[in-house]
């Protein structure tokens, strides 16, 4: 081997010419032939050679072999062992286990954008763990918002909390998860329930329907103030997860059930503007009042409405679930609002909103759920929200118009018949653990127990004032219950916020290593063409053939 003479710059490092010295026979001979034009030229040889990997004739001795090195260790992180189960974090290949780092699981992920960028330092770059193709399922890029089939096809229960045995997450399950990611907005179910109390225990202190009860207003002000003071609780951690973790937030809102719950935080608010105690509420409310808690709702509500209206993936059919009537109480609700606050017409307005998309959610709802599955016991509880609607649309007639008549009454009647036909199936809502999707029971069987009380204001019976009666010590028994239990669950027992596995899913099903049937893809590309592309590219092909063909015949004449 013949060493070449290094420059003075390159004292430390030294290069070897590693290319084999051939005999002068042979090297004639090399020559020769390569004199000699080919007979065919091979371009796609050339193109499929990658250039990343040609070799130099000149390799360092002493930064070569670790180059070499690295480029192998790269090749080897890039084969991510999945479970099935969990991902672990970008970070891990394996879910049970601390990662190679020290870390147990990447929630940064899912952390805000503008806190996550202080912290690139301290974590390993993309490129050096090998997972560019795993970055695409996290919502850390553009594109990042997950497509509401996907819910449907990755989750279960008409929650769609569950994640299904065959799904993967992209957090560790066996790890206990913040707190604030295991925070969720249906939270705020529990601030609906409380704050409807007190519009309950308002009206049983003030309608002359059951007045024979003689009902302290006292209790309405605890109620008020107990409901403000978890409003305010909820509020406020809710917040620091949008500060700290946006991009869970976001997966929340695309998500075709928990989007429902952003509407949830405005109706509380103009709960507790309708049972404002009498001692702490003036003779009218100022219409401002209305406009703060009703603007965001109408803007919000103007977005999904527009997205079921427009189609596409998250139309209406496809979207649907006993959440949706959410995002139509409210309009009933702020009805009562503009009503007391004295704008008439504003308030019919948002009536004849509310009830024309509440028919058509409940048309939809009734003829088939999104979920074709069996559905879990413990998630039966939400078919409540069925009665919310019609409940909250009658006592707004009644406010509104001021007369309790024919419309009003038949929403209450629908409510009422709902109800019983919930009742029947008691079975459905036994023997299950407990969670906070058990707080769907309270808002709407406490709506249906106010406008019972209007109806018995109106008709007033034994049997129509024992039926108020009844249903408002039906509701209030369930609400103290469920308060008690949330109160154990969350600061005795610490069970209250499992890990929120529904926002971990993946933007897409990983295949289990199966190649496509390329065969069958490329005879339904085939089918797809019409006759006449198929013939000009049948055409195509031929004068490429023929030129290739006339190239070869020049060749062979030289």
């Amino acid at each position: 081997m013949d060493r070449r003479p290094t420059s003075p710059s390159s004292i430390e490092t030294h290069f070897v010419d590693i290319h084999e010295i051939l005999p002068k026979e042979k090297e004639g001979a090399m020559e020769d032939k390569a004199e000699k034009p080919p007979k065919r030229p091979n371009k796609f040889r050339d193109m499929k050679r990658p250039s990343g990997r040609s070799f130099s004739r000149q390799v360092s001795l002493e930064t070569g072999f670790s180059v070499l090195n690295r480029e192998s260790k790269a090749k080897d992180e890039r084969r991510v062992l999945r479970s099935g189960k969990s991902f672990g974090g970008f970070g891990a290949n394996n879910t049970n286990q601390v990662t190679r780092d020290g870390r147990k699981g990447d929630f940064s992920i899912f952390m805000t954008k503008s806190s996550l960028t202080k912290q690139n330092s301290l974590l390993p770059s993309r490129k050096e763990t090998g997972l560019d193709s795993q970055k695409n399922d996290g919502p850390g890029h553009d594109d990042d918002s997950v497509p509401a089939g996907r819910y449907f096809a990755a989750l279960r229960g008409p929650e769609l909390d569950e994640v299904k045995e065959s799904e993967d997450i992209l957090l560790p399950k066996d790890e206990l998860w913040p707190f604030l990611l295991r925070f969720p907005i249906g939270s705020f179910g529990i601030c609906l329930g409380l704050s409807s109390q007190a519009v309950l225990w308002r009206a049983l202190a003030t309608s002359p329907a059951t007045k024979f009860l003689h009902v302290s207003p006292f209790i309405n002000l605890a109620l008020w103030f107990l409901a403000l003071a978890v409003l305010l609780s909820v509020s406020f951690i809710y917040v620091l997860k949008c500060l700290y973790y946006f991009e869970a937030v976001k997966r929340e809102y695309f998500h075709p059930v928990r989007v429902n719950f952003f509407f949830a935080p405005w109706v509380v608010c103009m709960f507790l503007a309708l049972s404002l105690p009498s001692i702490l509420a003036p003779k009218t409310l100022h219409p401002a009042i209305c406009c703060i808690f009703m603007g965001p709702y109408f803007f919000l509500e103007l977005k999904i409405y527009g997205q079921w209206l427009s189609g596409g993936k998250r139309r209406l059919c496809k979207v649907a679930n006993p959440s949706s009537h959410l995002s139509v109480v409210g309009n009933f609700v702020g009805a009562m609002l503009a009503a007391k606050v004295g704008w008439g017409e504003a308030a019919k307005f948002l009536w004849a909103v509310g009830f024309a998309h509440y028919l058509v959610v409940f048309v939809t709802l009734y003829q088939r759920l999104p979920t074709s599955e069996a559905l879990p016991k413990e998630l039966h509880p939400v078919y409540s929200m069925f009665i919310a609607a019609p409940s909250a649309a009658s006592i707004a007639w009644d406010i509104v118009y001021g007369d309790f008549d024919g419309l009003s009454r038949t929403c209450y009647f629908i409510a009422l018949f709902l109800f019983v036909s919930l009742l029947v199936r008691i079975n459905f809502f036994r023997g299950f653990r407990f969670s906070v999707a058990w707080w769907s029971y309270t808002f709407p069987l406490t709506t249906v127990s106010v406008a019972s009380i209007k109806y018995a204001e109106h008709v007033p019976s034994v049997l129509c004032k024992g039926l108020a009666v009844s249903l408002s010590f039906m509701s209030s028994t369930m609400v103290s219950v469920l308060l008690v239990s949330t109160f154990l669950h969350a600061f005795v027992w610490r069970t209250l916020f499992p890990n929120d596995l529904a926002i971990a899913i993946t933007k897409r099903k990983h295949s289990r290593d199966k190649k496509p049937f390329k065969k069958a893809y490329d005879i339904r590309r085939w089918t797809k063409q019409s006759p006449l592309s198929l013939v000009s590219a049948i055409t195509k092909n031929h004068s490429a053939d023929k030129d290739s063909d006339d190239q070869e015949m020049e060749l062979a004449g030289h």
